[in-house]
């Protein structure tokens, strides 16, 4: 796009000097066109503004319609919590604290207080100074049988595959997770060079089409699996069961991503349509599920091993338990996915309707870990839809550990929400393989950004814990959160959730709300 731009633009120059011997209108043309190209070859060469690089003069339109249309949202469209999947109001957190500029808002919240839903957290009039708390607090990952656990943030950058993103995208991923000392997961497209030359910290994930470590016909490939799970770089090991977007459908990688680069990282042929399978082939119940959780382990040389999946029967999941119990084999982690999780490319019927959304997943999910006696062993990783530090907050006081972000760091980036991810056509370079609309990401200048972001969110989120009266983020628990019911009620969290008690499914009478479902389970059936 920038040498289209740089060749027209010359042709009109030219054009308009050759026809102004010939009337006075083409020279007045002339000078009307040459500030307006000056400008257009300044944006080609500037690196602040990837839709400016890429579309040169014409991408400065967005930031006057942006100018504009608080008053026309304002009177006639939509306000700033209105907008989907993401907010304004949100994204332009998200930007402010990439950017590091001032994220405070003025004149008080947008927000309905008394709509049904709406959640706040109990402040403490005995709060602590955030100044004096850890600013970087970490969470240590690994069981009693792994020898290599991790000390992880408390907020990663989430799966996304070379191939849904771009290579300049995953490499200002990957520079920014270094820079924070977060983790960035590589998502189920493989482990690639631009992954591994970044640095960062990385969470390997294994999807159903095992890309990276699967043999000829696609089966699991333990030697190539070895190669690169004890890799330095390589933290930690993720199974994907499912994601929140698309849970029983598979990865879906457009043919016209994939590149003969990409297919090669993955063992694929290049320019067809890459539909991962929507099973394992490694295993088919609970019991061998968890003994390829042991065979990796074993693989890597004792790495945190741990598996993703969106909740569906809960039966399942309990299932998934009571083999852990039965072989005392336990992941390090387990990642949960909410319904409302974000992905390049899904049918819309599964987007919207399929998989339990994350607050009710991860109370879920804890709770049974907690009920087996299984979470003093396993970290409970939130993923789904992670913007903000109360996003963090409310996933910590419901069970989880950790938390991982796809598209608060897609944001960072400069992801403008376009809604172009299955197109290939992204115009920020970001989820797309079109080197044209990619170059115009410089990654020197977004991996600040996609650091900054991560800094200012767990800042955030230390001041939210500081002004609960809390020391660390293990102190949060469903007391500490509450949600409106209607215009006139509200709840905290634990009367939505009750929590168990450690072993508390063990043993009989089991809770009423679970007792179907333990008794549906099967260690050797899903």
């Amino acid at each position: 796009m920038q040498k289209k731009f740089l060749i027209s633009s010359a042709l009109m120059l030219i054009l308009l000097l050759i026809l102004s011997s010939l009337h006075l209108l083409f020279l007045l043309l002339f000078f009307l066109f040459l500030p307006l190209i000056a400008i257009g070859i300044y944006d080609t060469i500037q690196t602040k503004h990837t839709l400016r690089r890429n579309f040169p003069l014409f991408g400065r339109l967005r930031w006057l319609l942006e100018a504009l249309r608080p008053p026309i949202r304002q009177y006639f469209v939509e306000s700033d919590i209105d907008g989907v999947p993401i907010s304004r109001m949100l994204r332009g957190l998200v930007y402010r604290r990439s950017k590091n500029e001032n994220d405070t808002i003025p004149f008080g919240t947008k927000m309905d207080q008394y709509e049904p839903g709406f959640e706040w957290i109990g402040h403490s009039l005995t709060a602590y100074d955030a100044k004096t708390l850890n600013q970087n607090p970490r969470v240590r990952i690994g069981s009693s049988e792994c020898s290599q656990p991790y000390d992880s943030s408390i907020l990663n950058i989430s799966a996304m595959s070379f191939g849904a993103l771009s290579q300049n995208a995953i490499l200002a991923l990957g520079h920014g997770a270094k820079l924070a000392t977060c983790a960035h997961n590589t998502g189920e497209g493989g482990l690639s060079h631009y992954h591994l030359q970044t640095s960062a910290d990385l969470i390997w994930q294994i999807g159903t089409g095992y890309f990276g470590c699967r043999d000829e016909k696609g089966n699991f490939d333990k030697t190539r699996f070895a190669q690169k799970a004890t890799l330095a770089q390589v933290k930690m090991i993720e199974i994907k069961l499912s994601q929140g977007a698309k849970p029983g459908h598979g990865g879906i990688l457009p043919a016209d991503k994939n590149s003969v680069e990409i297919a090669e990282i993955r063992g694929v042929k290049p320019h067809t349509q890459v539909d991962s399978p929507p099973l394992h082939s490694t295993f088919s119940t609970p019991l061998e599920l968890v003994d390829f959780i042991q065979t990796l382990r074993e693989l890597s040389d004792g790495k945190p091993i741990g598996f993703k999946l969106a909740i569906g029967r809960k039966s399942q999941f309990i299932a998934i338990c009571k083999a852990m119990v039965a072989k005392k084999i336990y992941p390090d982690f387990i990642t949960v996915d909410g319904g409302e999780g974000g992905t390049g490319a899904a049918p819309l019927e599964y987007t919207n309707h399929v998989g339990m959304p994350l607050r009710e997943a991860l109370a879920f999910v804890s709770d049974v870990l907690v009920g087996y006696d299984l979470k003093k062993e396993i970290k409970i990783v939130a993923s789904g839809k992670m913007l903000t530090s109360m996003d963090i907050i409310k996933a910590l006081a419901l069970g989880a550990d950790l938390c991982a972000s796809a598209r608060g760091f897609m944001l960072s980036l400069g992801c403008i929400q376009a809604l172009q991810c299955h197109k290939n056509s992204c115009p920020t370079g970001i989820a797309t393989q079109d080197k044209g609309l990619s170059y115009g990401l410089v990654v020197e200048d977004k991996k600040a950004r996609v650091a900054n972001f991560h800094t200012q969110t767990i800042h955030s989120f230390v001041e939210l814990l500081a002004s609960a009266g809390l020391q660390t983020p293990q102190s949060l628990n469903r007391t500490h959160i509450y949600q409106r019911v209607n215009r006139t009620e509200y709840h905290r969290y634990d009367s939505f959730f009750p929590p168990l008690t450690p072993g508390e499914l063990l043993q009989t009478p089991y809770p009423q709300r679970l007792a179907r479902y333990i008794q549906e389970s099967d260690v050797a059936h899903f």
